[in-house]
């Protein structure tokens, strides 16, 4: 008995979820979705252009990124302030990533070095924000952050730390954006600095110490958000 191949959906098809999904993404990134708002499909898909199904596949995609959840029985909707996983999220970055940091520091050579320079002078000079892209942070400058904060880790040499670092920080972003609008007066220039400054020192317990502190101002500055209160 013969199998047939799975079949691919067609490349018409597939190009307009890729479509459907990146404008859904920034969508959410930038804020025009509140925390908790619903994702009906059938106004996305109205709003779009598109079919269900083309809509429905860029939300499963969004659900696997963390950047939507689905709900039993209605639909799927952008996750809440209040989400657990914010914290559970927050506390693997801050059991693991401090660990590599360490293991960056004693691996890394001079290259590593000049890269952490280069990426920390790329995100110092990167507008955090820009006309147009709503209150979030940019697009640009949450580019340079996930990758001075990669850089800063990759000299571990362990390819399954640092896809854990990918997968973790995947799932983070949102919670990271919607942070800085809970605590404007938050020094993250000078966080990233002592950062860079600890790391090319080879300093690691100031490193790790820092960098803990760093990731733990992200998940206070959410809970606070959670809180009853004024926004």
């Amino acid at each position: 008995m013969t199998q047939t191949a799975p079949t691919s959906p067609p490349p018409g098809k597939q190009m307009l979820s890729e479509q459907v999904h990146a404008h859904l993404r920034d969508a959410i990134m930038r804020g025009d979705f509140a925390p908790g708002d619903a994702l009906k499909p059938q106004d996305l898909a109205k709003d779009q252009g598109v079919s269900l199904a083309v809509v429905r596949e860029a939300l499963v995609r969004l659900v696997g990124e963390g950047l939507a959840d689905r709900l039993h029985n209605r639909g799927f909707a952008v996750p809440a302030f209040s989400d657990h996983r914010w914290q559970e999220i927050a506390e693997a970055r801050r059991t693991v990533e401090p660990v590599v940091l360490r293991m960056s520091i004693e691996r890394g050579d001079v290259d590593w070095e000049a890269r952490v320079r280069a990426a920390h002078h790329r995100l110092a000079r990167t507008p955090a924000y820009e006309p147009g892209e709503g209150e979030h942070y940019s697009g640009a400058w949450s580019e340079a952050h996930r990758v001075f904060h990669r850089t800063l880790l990759e000299a571990c040499g362990n390819r399954v730390l640092m896809e854990t670092f990918d997968r973790m920080w995947t799932a983070s972003e949102l919670a990271r954006r919607w942070s800085a609008l809970r605590d404007p007066d938050r020094d993250g220039f000078g966080e990233h600095r002592r950062l860079e400054e600890a790391a090319l020192a080879r300093d690691a317990d100031t490193a790790a110490e820092v960098l803990a502190r760093h990731l733990t101002q992200t998940a206070t500055a959410l809970t606070d958000a959670a809180r009853p209160g004024p926004s």
